[in-house]
């Protein structure tokens, strides 16, 4: 990754996930003209399968619904085919593809519902 993520910080959301004080998750929130993009979601390979970027998938569906968009949308490779079962599985649909800076990409899209309150303790 070639960003200039102070850049980023600056112009975008950007929230890290914690764990033991140490930085074990992030998930990068851009508005765009086409909606609003999960633009990067990362987990240290230490914290994969602890639920970390469920939540930190939450997290944007939560931020795109506060921002007043009724849909999330994503890209990725076309060969991260793990990644593109998971987004389905989770409720994604391709809607595009497009080969950008020589990437062979994948758009995926999720439409939002009203915001689910977790049952009270």
């Amino acid at each position: 990754m070639l960003q200039d993520y102070k850049e980023v910080i600056r112009r975008h959301e950007v929230f890290v996930a914690l764990a033991d004080q140490s930085l074990c998750g992030v998930v990068v929130l851009k508005r765009t003209e086409e909606g609003f993009l999960l633009d990067n979601v990362a987990v240290s390979p230490a914290a994969q399968g602890s639920g970390i970027g469920r939540r930190l998938l939450q997290l944007a569906e939560q931020r795109a619904r506060a921002a007043g968009y009724d849909a999330i949308y994503l890209y990725t490779h076309e060969k991260m085919l793990e990644n593109r079962a998971l987004y389905a599985r989770i409720g994604y649909e391709e809607f595009a593809r497009r080969t950008e800076r020589g990437l062979a990409r994948v758009y995926l899209r999720k439409r939002l519902g009203p915001a689910r309150l977790s049952p009270a303790c």
